[in-house]
């Protein structure tokens, strides 16, 4: 008989997440699922590297030796099932070693791996059907570039896998939420026709998928959670066969569930909230709606589908140069103004010594004075610096280049401006090789997919999808923006919204969810894609999209061209957008005095 509820916990949101989460499921969670997602486009080019140079090597060895062989019997005792993309470009390997573990204990526990996403063997083929790069119509790396080329697979696969009786798991590269949306599929028989609730259950994967994020982890109301994130609660989603669920985290735990926690992490690294493209369904979550229904427990609903896409979205990575930078510090007396000629200074040696060496110039430099507000732009503020580090950074296609500069930054110690200094030893790093994200669409017959289940094969049967073109929706009603405001007082943003920011490759989104739905249309009025451009001048090269989520009063900004080049090829200190909503949350808007006076805003000034 199905379950009415079935509970699914996350367990990892990044290769080395901490390893407390398992046991902690395991010991108050009363959990059926326990899923893990490792990747991310820069830790695949990490392990194809690896690969590279070990063709055993390649997938996260640690979700095997430190978090599963631990628990493993506990694992078999509850009956709990576990499911993880650890595979990484080498499934087949983390498979073995998952089996090995599992007889070194002499458990009754059936492994399975997924297969199908690796397209390395096939990149000259691929090359050679002439894909552009689906955001910048780049033309396809050079073949002894590419590090990895991986197709973001679906969760049907892994439905089959426990359909087949598996209790273990493994795939390679999958979407995130894949993990969990395979257990829902296979609990209650969802097909690829129940788009409503195939879209809700990849909703749960989306909230889970990044651990404790869903719990009080980069909340803007971090005072709220202080105290206990030290033994932060890992997230919960409570499925139900309608696709709705409810998040929740293990009694006992530190952190917090609310709406604010929910609904951050649900425009966490999103677009298109109408169009959020997944290999097994296209979901629309402007509609989704997020209720309190007790201490730690936010219902979440509302989610809607529609048929999945025809192709696949595959990422390669690829070699492009050399990375290197130091970190110094100055304080006291014109600490900013010694860091901003220090800086100076290092580049300009740098380059005399590549000069003299017949090197080219360095492909990006980049300078960043914490302290001083380099984040803030044009509010750089060098001489109230008392306390300042100087994040000095180059690009360069030649690992030579890259080390000179390390050796003159170095070496400029002794000559440069009073109380420069360091913890790190002098300053010294390392040189790190560009990494640069390719993404493209194929067909989805161009995959070839098999799941193996205790040592059995058999080919997964794929749906031919539709195409989409997201120009084709209707928008969802907002409020009416109002066009002025009576009595104007100026409130901080931050005490009417909630904001989280992320990445994908090089565009960062920020989500602003209202406090309250009073607030919604004065932070529409407030904040548009015109003021988020003003905003983020100095980091963002592309346009700026906004997309509203009236379900749960959120809008969300996509910024195009913002994080040079995103990931390890980028330059930046916050190459991921972390402190973005932080960013664009440190302002004040204009509301009418009597909304600030119901909700006791703190008002800053009429306006």
């Amino acid at each position: 008989m199905a379950k009415d509820v079935v509970r699914i916990g996350g367990a990892s949101g990044f290769w080395g997440d901490a390893s407390m989460s398992t046991p902690q499921l395991l010991a108050a969670g009363n959990v059926d699922y326990i899923v893990y997602d490792y990747l991310a486009e820069i830790t695949m080019s990490i392990m194809g590297r690896a690969r590279a140079q070990d063709p055993t090597k390649g997938y996260a060895g640690d979700f095997i030796s430190a978090v599963l062989a631990p628990s493993l019997r506990e694992i078999a005792r509850q009956k709990v099932k576990i499911i993880s993309n650890a595979g990484g470009v080498n499934v087949v390997a983390a498979g073995e070693a998952v089996k090995k573990a599992v007889a070194a204990l002499d458990l009754p526990l059936k492994v399975a791996v997924i297969e199908g996403d690796d397209l390395y063997d096939k990149r000259e083929a691929i090359s050679r059907s002439g894909y552009a790069e689906m955001f910048s119509n780049a033309a396809f790396p050079a073949l002894d570039q590419l590090v990895s080329v991986n197709a973001y697979l679906g969760a049907f696969p892994i439905a089959q896998a426990l359909a087949d009786g598996a209790d273990i798991v493994i795939t390679g590269r999958c979407v995130d939420s894949a993990v969990t949306l395979g257990a829902c599929i296979y609990e209650f028989g969802w097909t690829p026709e129940d788009h409503d609730k195939l879209a809700g259950g990849s909703l749960a994967g989306h909230i889970i998928e990044c651990g404790p994020q869903a719990t009080g982890g980069n909340f803007t109301d971090w005072r709220l959670v202080a105290e206990t994130i030290h033994e932060v609660g890992y997230p919960i989603a409570e499925m139900k066969a309608d696709g709705s669920f409810v998040c929740t985290k293990p009694e006992g735990t530190g952190g917090l569930v609310n709406i604010g926690t929910v609904g951050e992490q649900l425009v966490y690294e999103i677009g298109d909230p109408q169009a959020y493209m997944l290999p097994d369904v296209v979901c629309d979550f402007s509609g989704v709606k997020l209720e309190q229904l007790g201490a730690n427990r936010v219902q979440v609903s509302g989610a809607r589908g529609r048929a999945a896409p025809d192709t696949y979205k595959v990422s390669g990575t690829y070699s492009d140069g050399f990375r290197t930078g130091t970190l110094s510090t100055f304080y006291g007396l014109d600490a900013g103004e010694k860091a901003a000629a220090y800086s100076e200074a290092v580049l300009k040696r740098a380059r005399a010594a590549l000069r003299g060496r017949n090197l080219p110039d360095f492909t990006e430099t980049s300078v960043e004075l914490l302290g001083a507000g380099s984040h803030y732009g044009a509010g750089q503020d060098l001489k109230a610096a008392r306390e300042v580090v100087a994040k000095i950074a180059v690009r360069h296609p030649d690992q030579s280049a890259a080390n000179l500069f390390l050796k003159e930054a170095t070496g400029l110690g002794l000559a440069a401006p009073p109380s420069l200094s360091g913890f790190t030893g002098g300053g010294r790093t390392s040189v790190q090789p560009v990494v640069r994200l390719f993404s493209f669409l194929i067909p989805r017959a161009e995959l070839e997919i098999k799941v193996t289940t205790d040592g059995r094969t058999a080919p997964f049967k794929d749906v031919a999808g539709r195409r989409v073109d997201p120009n084709d929706l209707a928008k969802p009603q907002t409020p009416p923006v109002p066009a002025t405001v009576d009595s104007p007082v100026r409130v901080p943003l931050v005490s009417i919204a909630w904001g989280r920011s992320g990445d994908k490759g090089d565009k960062a989104n920020v989500g602003l969810i209202a406090r309250s739905p009073d607030f919604y249309p004065y932070i529409l009025r407030a904040v548009t894609p015109q003021s988020v451009a003003e905003r983020f001048a100095h980091f963002v090269e592309g346009k700026v999209d906004r997309y509203d989520l009236p379900g749960f009063c959120a809008v969300n900004f996509l910024m195009h061209e913002a994080l040079g080049g995103g990931g390890i090829a980028s330059l930046r200190n916050d190459p991921q957008a972390k402190g973005f909503a932080a960013l664009l949350l440190d302002q004040d808007v204009e509301v009418p005095a009597s909304l600030a006076e119901k909700h006791k805003l703190p008002v800053v000034q009429a306006a």
